[in-house]
């Protein structure tokens, strides 16, 4: 049985890295006699840069089998779980700002692992729905 994965879309780290090549290119052409603005321009497109490499090497942040999922830990490494480690698929909604934002939880009891629709490329709900059908 082949494996459901949930990936980042694609435009995502290109949106990144396309932002962190303006930001040098403004920092060249009009911060570069100011040294505050130079420095804050270069940090964040190193910040930017490091985000989408993340998206690139580390794309696909979940993915599940009738064994289990596996979910992305740390900056790009893989941790493997059984459906007996997880204890609760839920999805967590909130509105702030009138805007409204839902975010999938993993919860092992020892960690939550979370994803957005961003880490998902889908909509949170439809992959908890998903899960549990894969975990019965």
């Amino acid at each position: 049985m082949e494996a459901d994965r949930w990936r980042v879309p694609p435009v995502l780290p290109a949106v990144k890295l396309g932002g962190a090549a303006a930001l040098v290119l403004l920092a060249v052409f009009v911060a570069r006699h100011d040294r505050l603005g130079l420095t804050l321009a270069v940090a964040a497109a190193l910040f930017l840069t490091v985000w989408g490499v993340r998206d690139v090497i580390a794309a696909v942040r979940l993915s599940a089998d009738a064994e289990g999922v596996t979910v992305v830990s740390g900056y790009a490494g893989r941790r493997r779980l059984s459906w007996a480690a997880i204890e609760r698929i839920a999805v967590d909604t909130r509105t702030r700002r009138g805007l409204r934002s839902e975010t999938l939880e993993l919860d092992t009891g020892e960690a939550i692992h979370l994803f957005s629709r961003w880490d998902l490329g889908a909509q949170p709900d439809e992959v908890a729905e998903r899960l549990e059908e894969i975990r019965r």
